[in-house]
């Protein structure tokens, strides 16, 4: 299996917010399940189900029951195929200290990095 590798990193003080290609399905799912509401929503944004499903079979990310939750993460896994059966993730973290916190996980670069850079910038606000 490929080893991880860090795509970006940047620091803020104490702080380093990294962007890390994965190919730990485990570690991807521990991440997703930790994303916040901005986070999904970036995420639904990247991966642009509305190009490929008909708007009206979509479930809603409003919704309480965690349909949308977990649709996304199916979509996640389809279009995290690199070749074949192996998965990479591209991973958003942000380390402080002792400290170590999943952020965001996408299927692509463009869109970790992007949830980086806007995540570093609210901090700065």
């Amino acid at each position: 299996m490929p080893k991880q590798e860090t795509f970006f990193q940047e620091k803020d003080g104490d702080k380093t917010v990294e962007v890390l290609k994965s190919y730990d399905q485990t570690y991807a799912r521990e991440v997703f399940s930790n994303m916040d509401d901005t986070a999904l929503k970036h995420l639904w944004d990247a991966l642009r189900p509305e190009e490929t499903y008909e708007t009206k079979n979509l479930p809603s990310l409003n919704n309480p029951n965690g349909e949308a939750e977990a649709f996304l993460w199916d979509e996640l896994l389809e279009q995290a195929r690199e070749d074949g059966s192996l998965l990479s993730f591209f991973i958003v973290n942000e380390r402080d200290g002792h400290r170590n916190e999943g952020l965001y996980v996408s299927p692509d670069w463009p869109s970790a990095e992007s949830y980086a850079k806007n995540f570093i910038e609210e901090g700065r606000k």
